[in-house]
């Protein structure tokens, strides 16, 4: 790097686009969080009904992770980044595109028919008849939202790979509003009784299965085929071109195969959690009325990954098309850059939230899920205070796996992925065979934060090897500065949240004053310690965020 200039450009300019896909990213969470909040009002967070449905919406994301968030993410940006680059360019990418939609459309079939089956590896074995069987009912609904991840997936990457990233962030938005719609309509049409009898199983007749299935699965095909809107007016016309030569299927088969033996380790881990979660009611201590299962770790997940899909998803898109690019033209120390300034970025943002989460465990999970009883909000916070703590090395794995991902490098993830799996089961296991069942989630949480941390040390030494070099003294350095910062934030936080006060039996609105009160005062303390200890990368991401103020 001959001069500092070109470090703060590339830092403005990521910040630009993260800026614009985290503005899409953040109005598809709030609307989000409004679709969850009359999911809870319907279903509960704790409780039978609650679990069976997450079961059953559960089942497609994990298909999903197995196979777009494997196969499809870690082939078809450098694919098609290479096919544009091509004499031939439109006739690869319309052969890689039909080729994958064509299999994902199968594999919906194939595992659309098989619902009982699947949600039979997902339960547990203490579970009735009647509960299983809504679960089922629900997976037959909700597992087609397979093929419109899939497609949103693929059409995404072609508008990346054309530097579109707009519309992949904010597609999800259409999502939300109709499922907004659809659980609205089902409190509208059922009544009040459709809340108060969750857990009365037998009161779960067709018509009101049908309108959670089809409300949730709708905007997910809505989120899919929206995209088809822009990537029309910009001129790209997808033409069905069937054939297995002429768009590097030997390439996305040597891939594809390590990635989606990565992958397999995940979903192994997802599944024995998922047992472990939803056997965790029926092994509480006697008296504890309200235990988080599968569906409250769900709840705390949604939380967890705010931060993570607003700012870690952000920059990593807008990094992993430039990293492709870097790659294909050998331009090894471009790559090293844009690892280094995207773990950097990240890290600003990881390290205060954990903080923040830390602190305000509690009144967060009662303002973001306002339709959690007191007894809920206990549980469900429980378990994303221990989720917190790997929040850090969840948005440096993420990053780096993508560098590997551009380097199309899938052995590697999967040979680091097996002692991360180890690590996860290990200590949900240990937990689960250690205390009682109202912890057995909570230590799930704490597992997958150990986890996340084994991931990014072997990560870190991976691919300081592949770049021959990876400037860590200045990314631990800059790490040591925020925990310092988040150290002095959370003691202010904790200060002002003693002298208030909280606890789940509160109000809602005394739960978002404390929440605006304690963050404000985190911030301010925050960012008054990195900038007293000059740290540049908070200034280069508040430049952006400063221009548009300004401009107002």
């Amino acid at each position: 790097m001959s001069s500092g200039t070109p470090t703060t450009d590339n830092s403005q300019s990521l910040g630009k686009s993260s800026l614009l896909m985290a503005s899409g990213t953040a109005v598809s969470r709030g609307l989000g969080l409004i679709r969850n909040i009359l999911l809870v009002a319907v279903l509960g967070a704790t409780g039978l009904t609650a679990d069976a449905f997450d079961v059953a919406n559960k089942i497609p994301n994990i298909l999903y992770a197995m196979i777009a968030g494997g196969v499809l993410n870690a082939v078809i940006v450098p694919q098609v980044t290479r096919a544009y680059r091509a004499k031939n360019g439109d006739e690869q990418v319309d052969k890689l595109l039909t080729f994958s939609a064509t299999i994902l459309l199968a594999l919906t079939l194939i595992c659309t028919a098989g619902a009982t089956i699947i949600v039979a590896l997902y339960t547990s074995n203490d579970w009735t008849t009647e509960q299983t069987s809504l679960a089922v009912a629900f997976g037959y609904w909700c597992i087609p939202q397979l093929f419109f991840y899939g497609l949103y997936t693929i059409l995404g990457q072609v508008l990346n790979a054309r530097k579109q990233f707009g519309p992949y962030m904010w597609a999800p938005a259409l999502n939300n509003v109709i499922s907004i719609i659809g659980f609205a309509l089902f409190l509208w049409i059922f009544g009040p009784h459709a809340i108060t009898e969750v857990d009365a199983l037998s009161e779960w007749t067709g018509p009101k299965v049908a309108v959670i299935g089809v409300s949730a699965t709708a905007g997910v095909m809505a989120q899919a085929l929206i995209l088809l809107v822009p990537l029309y007016r910009s001129g790209f016309r997808w033409t069905l071109r069937f054939g297995l030569r002429g768009f590097g299927l030997r390439t996305v088969g040597k891939v594809g195969l390590w990635t989606t033996l990565a992958i397999l380790l995940d979903q192994l881990a997802v599944w024995i959690t998922t047992k472990i979660a939803t056997a965790a009611p029926d092994a509480s201590t006697a008296g504890v009325d309200v235990v988080a299962g599968n569906a409250a770790y769900t709840q705390a997940l949604m939380i967890y990954l705010l931060p993570h899909s607003l700012v870690t998803v952000s920059v990593a898109t807008a990094l992993f098309t430039g990293m492709s690019a870097a790659v294909n033209a050998g331009d090894i120390s471009k790559v090293r850059e844009l690892v280094s300034q995207g773990l950097r970025v990240i890290a600003v943002f990881t390290v205060f939230a954990t903080a923040l989460f830390l602190v305000l465990s509690v009144p967060v999970t009662k303002v973001i899920i306002p339709t959690l009883s007191p007894a809920e909000v206990g549980p469900v916070s429980r378990v994303l205070f221990a989720m917190a703590l790997g929040l850090v090395p969840l948005g440096a794995m993420v990053m780096m796996k993508w560098v590997y991902f551009a380097f199309e490098d899938g052995r590697s993830v999967f040979l680091f992925q097996i002692p991360v799996v180890i690590v996860l089961i290990g200590g949900a296991v240990v937990t689960m065979l250690t205390t009682p069942g109202e912890w057995w989630v909570f230590g799930i949480g704490l597992s997958m934060a150990a986890s996340n941390l084994v991931a990014v040390v072997l990560r870190v030494r991976g691919i300081t090897e592949r770049l021959n070099g990876l400037d860590v003294a200045r990314i631990v350095r800059l790490h040591v500065q925020l925990v310092v910062a988040a150290a002095v934030a959370s003691a202010g936080g904790y200060l002002v949240l003693r002298v208030w006060g909280f606890t789940a039996d509160n109000t809602w609105w005394w739960a978002v004053f404390i929440c605006i009160l304690v963050t404000t005062v985190m911030v301010a303390l925050y960012v008054l310690t990195l900038q007293v200890m000059r740290v540049q990368e908070l200034t280069a991401l508040l430049t952006p965020i400063r221009r548009k103020i300004s401009r107002r």
